[in-house]
């Protein structure tokens, strides 16, 4: 009987576990960062919805998503609370994500700044351009090439500056698939 209750004991306590799939962000074959089950993930899809929430779980190429949604509420001292006043749960391929992140927003917009002495920029080259076609004695060559500048430099303001880590030639996702 003691042999049976001490066979019992050592194969009743041997357990098999096998890990979860996840998600490995990579930045030119290096590691970037690792997603499983249980983290939080902030990213914007293919279709231009950006989406922050944790991950319930990785399965089949796909990430299931449950994002909360908070509220803050008065209270009757003045002050006020964070409520949750529901959650959401989504389903997406990982190939879906086209960005991981979204950028930090700070008091200066770099595109809008850009979008703005680029237009400029185009302004003073018509109206230096009409100027050359009018009078050509008020015309000034350095005034072109100052508003040719300004406008490169806005175009290279407005586009340079992206959000997010966009997934493509840099960045791209590696799905784990952890069973056999």
């Amino acid at each position: 009987m003691r042999i049976i209750l001490l066979l019992n004991l050592f194969f009743s306590t041997a357990s098999l576990a096998q890990s979860a799939d996840f998600i490995i962000l990579k930045k030119h074959n290096k590691t970037v960062a690792t997603y499983f089950s249980g983290t939080n993930i902030s990213f914007t899809t293919n279709t231009g919805a950006f989406f922050e929430g944790r991950i319930n779980q990785i399965k089949n190429d796909s990430i299931y998503l449950q994002e909360f949604l908070t509220r803050y509420l008065p209270t009757t001292f003045g002050t006020y609370i964070i409520d949750t006043m529901g959650s959401y749960h989504y389903k997406y391929h990982y190939n879906q994500v086209a960005a991981i992140g979204r950028a930090e927003k700070t008091n200066f917009n770099m595109r809008g700044s850009g979008a703005n002495l680029m237009g400029g920029g185009i302004v003073l080259a018509v109206a230096s351009g009409v100027v050359y076609l009018v009078d050509r004695q008020k015309f000034s060559a350095p005034l072109l090439i100052a508003a040719v500048a300004l406008g490169t430099a806005g175009y290279l303001m407005a586009k340079g500056h992206k959000s997010g880590m966009l997934i493509g030639k840099k960045y791209k996702l590696v799905y784990m698939n952890m069973h056999p």
